[in-house]
């Protein structure tokens, strides 16, 4: 600021009474009014056009209910938004109010726009202040009141439980919207549809039934729904918390091989757990009670590899013979013969199946019914035994001792790339959406990105033998033949700036021999070895001690090491 104008400031502050300041609200509409006054032409313009009404006593000057007004030429600036009149005021604004009132609308905004750039800074405060409120809509009160429930309910169903909380608060119009339209039992609905975990939950602890088309007669009220919510988020905290702390129940079955030892692979869902084991044999066990419910035999050569959904069992033998088991009866009701070594790995979806084998060979197959199974086309390219494949809509992946992964066009079946990077044979592989995760007999797992082929980490820890892998959207889960599991943060090893000892949340060391398949959900890791036992790693059952809940004194805690 130059001198002059300093000076010039200074005089208009000493010269405008204290109860001016004192009746601005924020020290940006002081300095408002001061701009106003500074844009006066000369000190003493401003002595002629400025006129200062001060109160009678010097105790008033700081009453609230006083108000100190100055006039600047055209116009008046206010220290408050309520002031007394001046001279035929009044008379004058229902002279204004008059002609304004026969105007049109567009007339009336046109001389409002007029009149608000005749104004300063300061004075566009007060009005933006003033409109504020008016311009604001309670449109879920609203709409009720215009029938419309359902859209306020549908805007609010939107919010998530901390929103939802702070809705609930507004008012009690808000709150009964909320209430009535069970909002919060949507909340739990849209979780559970779009999250596995909270779907599991919903299974496990039976509050399924009070959602969506309630199977009980009695519906509870949105209350309910409100407390469960908490309780909900709690039982999540604590499953993350034991799987990072390695906290689990333990449950062991002893498969009592009759000849040779050891389970070469398995798959389980709720009710059941199917494993194919190195007698040739495939046991079908109940989940709850661990008993052996059935025993399938016909493969002249261990069990290798299996899969089934709810109507048949596949099976991949080192008999070279790919056999289709009806799921409930345990009848044989297909053996395809085409490979002339082992079938290491099979998959099978939505009428394809692939199989590979220890004949260096790919097979896909068009599965029309599991009596119309038939040959589409064989891919050849790997220099060793095919130990795995995956596959979806767009790619087939295969990986071999050859160190290599391949992929294929789904559709076409043609050849795409070769993923290198393994140092040593490749023994399993798990393939999902961009990602492929690998492990290997040079003791680690690669992470890679299917499109572009490239390498986004490498996992070491394992001693020996990398031989099954798992991952869904937070961990991997990996088995060798060190006898150990080990669990990793996905979502770090993703991140190119995570330290890598910060990757292996969990070692876990109960098997005696070494780990040869594995499979895993939000709640558990169920695990087969050539110890010749199944462990199921239940991080959902345990109490605060570490002591398994509701469990026989034979399922006991595991030590975990890291």
């Amino acid at each position: 600021m130059e001198p002059e104008m300093e000076d010039k400031t200074l005089e208009l502050m000493c010269s405008v009474p204290r109860s001016l300041w004192l009746g601005c609200s924020s020290v940006a509409e002081s300095l408002c009014a001061l701009r106003c006054l500074q844009s006066l032409p000369s000190s003493r313009a401003h002595n002629q056009n400025m006129t200062v009404m001060e109160p009678q006593n010097h105790s008033d000057e700081l009453s609230p209910k006083k108000t100190t007004v100055f006039k600047l030429g055209n116009g008046v600036v206010s220290g408050s938004r309520k002031r007394p009149s001046q001279g035929n005021f009044e008379k004058e604004k229902d002279v204004c109010i008059q002609l304004f009132d026969q105007w049109s609308e567009g007339d009336q905004v046109e001389f409002v726009e007029h009149l608000i750039s005749r104004m300063c800074h300061y004075q566009h405060g007060h009005i933006n202040s003033y409109l504020k409120p008016m311009l604001q809509r309670d449109f879920i009160t609203a709409l009720p009141a215009r029938g419309l429930d359902h859209i306020a309910e549908n805007i609010l169903s939107f919010l998530d439980a901390r929103s939802l909380c702070s809705a609930e608060l507004v008012c009690k119009e808000w709150q009964r919207v909320i209430s009535e339209g069970m909002l919060w039992k949507k909340l739990i609905e849209r979780m559970v549809r779009t999250d596995p975990l909270w779907k599991g939950l919903s299974e496990r602890h039976q509050w399924e039934k009070y959602l969506f088309k309630n199977r009980t007669p009695e519906v509870p009220p949105n209350s309910y729904y409100h407390s469960l919510y908490p309780k909900i988020i709690q039982d999540i905290e604590t499953i993350e918390a034991n799987w990072r702390c390695g906290r689990h129940n333990l449950q062991r079955i002893q498969c009592r091989s009759e000849n040779s030892k050891g389970v070469y692979c398995l798959q389980y869902d709720d009710e059941k757990i199917i494993s194919g084991l190195r007698d040739n044999s495939i046991k079908i066990w109940d989940k709850q009670s661990l008993e052996c419910l059935k025993i399938l035999t016909g493969h002249t050569g261990s069990v290798l590899c299996l899969q089934y959904d709810e109507r048949v069992i596949v099976t991949g033998s080192s008999d070279s013979t790919v056999r289709v088991w009806d799921v409930n009866s345990g009848e044989v009701l297909n053996t395809l013969i085409h490979h002339n070594e082992a079938v290491l790995h099979l998959r099978f979806c939505n009428g394809l199946m692939v199989t590979c084998s220890k004949d260096r060979s790919i097979a896909v197959w068009d599965m029309a019914s599991p009596t119309d199974i038939s040959l589409r086309r064989v891919l050849v390219g790997h220099r060793a035994a095919v130990n795995v494949v995956d596959f979806d809509d767009k790619y087939i992946v295969s990986a071999s001792g050859d160190r290599t992964i391949k992929v294929w066009s789904t559709s076409t079946c043609e050849f795409v790339r070769t993923l290198n990077g393994h140092k040593r044979g490749i023994a399993c592989l798990q393939y999902r959406d961009r990602l492929v995760v690998s492990g290997s007999s040079d003791n680690t797992i690669r992470l890679w990105d299917i499109e572009c082929g490239a390498c986004l980490r490498v996992l070491e820890g394992h001693e020996e033998l990398v031989r099954c892998i798992r991952f869904d959207n937070k961990r991997i889960v990996s088995g060798a033949y060190d006898g150990k599991i080990k669990v990793w943060d996905l979502q770090a090893a993703l991140d190119p700036r995570a330290p890598a000892s910060t990757l292996c949340l969990r070692t876990l060391v109960e098997h005696s021999g070494r780990v040869f398949r594995l499979q895993f959900d939000e709640f558990q890791i169920i695990s087969s070895s050539h110890d010749d036992t199944i462990l199921i790693w239940d991080f959902l059952n345990v109490s605060a001690n570490g002591q398994p809940e509701g469990r026989s004194p034979s399922r006991t805690y595991t030590y975990i090491s890291r």
